[in-house]
């Protein structure tokens, strides 16, 4: 279940957000936390969440830390969630596949019909 805590990270809209601008491009966590209604040591603890759950990588340039989106963090998450829509695709295609089959229609009433008569209605 390594999937787990990227699904607990991504709970957060704050950490949801600091992922989408990483979607551009890596940051330093300054340029980061600009435009958030949290501070910039509030940013840094979101990143360090992002990062320990592998959704985040960070490389030292100077003084300064870039941060990045880790595509294999987001790979292993995409394949989790995946199995999901393989899951509705094979029930979406039984379904198909079942209602175009063709159904001899029996003569005589429906089960609703005959159902109601039983319990006195019509």
């Amino acid at each position: 279940m390594t999937y787990q805590p990227k699904l607990t990270a991504l709970a957060d809209p704050t950490r949801r957000a600091i992922l989408e601008r990483l979607r551009h491009g890596a940051m330093p966590v300054g340029k980061l936390a600009a435009g958030f209604d949290v501070t910039r040591p509030a940013v840094s603890q979101h990143l360090r969440i992002l990062q320990e759950a592998g959704l985040v990588r960070s490389r030292r340039e100077g003084t300064h830390n870039f941060y990045s989106v880790d595509a294999a963090g987001l790979d292993e998450l995409r394949r989790y969630l995946d199995q999901f829509w393989t899951d509705a695709l094979a029930a979406f295609r039984a379904e198909s596949e079942r209602a175009a089959t063709p159904r001899a229609h029996s003569p005589g009433r429906s089960v609703r019909a005959r159902k109601g008569k039983k319990h006195g209605k019509r």
